[in-house]
């Protein structure tokens, strides 16, 4: 059978989630958060306990890791991802979480189990993928490469706005800070680093609805 992989990469609040998710539904492809994936991890080490007076208990997070893995669920009527058995929402959305994301990231024993499971994840069909290495490092072959960019300050108020129509109540300038870190982390880190394939198309999405970065995609897909 024949399967197509869509690799989505870009930066932190560039819609990539929200663009991928549009592309997997219109396209009746399985949408694969990668991001979900280092939330849920970031999530995990938070919460039991592996990260203290705010170091990474390295060869505790890795030993625990390598008991965890991701599967699918069709409880709800449609396909849902699960770590460790459950299905986790808002909780992974956290500007804790986020301020965590990146430094696990970093670390090659994550990557390593998150790459394995990726591609594990998109064995049964074609997928459409989210992340900061799809193009690079995940699906190196991808059928089609994307890359989204966005000044930064736009994309804190984003980040501002879903927050805040959550009831976080958070200031601009910390989230702005969160966004320039995570992006000087991601871009510098020595496993993985975010950057843009060669063959991955860059769209900056700055001054463009999500319509209409997401028809410019479906053009080239259905190019």
């Amino acid at each position: 059978m024949k399967t197509t992989v869509i690799a989505v990469d870009g930066f932190a609040s560039t819609g990539k989630s929200t663009l991928s998710k549009r592309l997997a539904k219109a396209l009746d492809f399985t949408y694969i958060d990668t991001g979900y994936m280092y939330r849920a991890v970031s999530y995990f080490a938070l919460t039991t306990h592996l990260i203290q007076d705010n170091i990474i208990q390295e060869e505790a997070l890795e030993a625990a890791l390598s008991e965890t893995s991701f599967s699918w669920s069709t409880a709800s009527g449609s396909k849902q991802m699960l770590f460790n058995g459950k299905a986790y929402g808002d909780e992974l959305r956290t500007l804790e979480v986020s301020s965590w994301v990146s430094r696990i990231a970093q670390l090659g024993f994550v990557r390593e189990h998150l790459v394995e499971q990726q591609r594990l994840l998109s064995q049964l069909g074609s997928v459409v993928m989210d992340g900061r290495d799809i193009g690079t490092v995940v699906f190196t072959n991808a059928d089609y490469k994307f890359f989204l960019i966005a000044d930064p300050k736009v994309r804190a108020q984003r980040r501002l706005d879903e927050l805040q129509a959550k009831g976080e109540e958070v200031l601009f300038e910390e989230i702005l800070k969160n966004v320039v870190d995570r992006d000087h982390q991601d871009s510098t880190r020595t496993i993985s680093p975010l950057r843009r394939a060669k063959d991955a198309i860059e769209i900056d999405t700055t001054s463009f609805s999500v319509d209409e970065v997401f028809e410019q995609m479906m053009s080239v897909v259905k190019a």
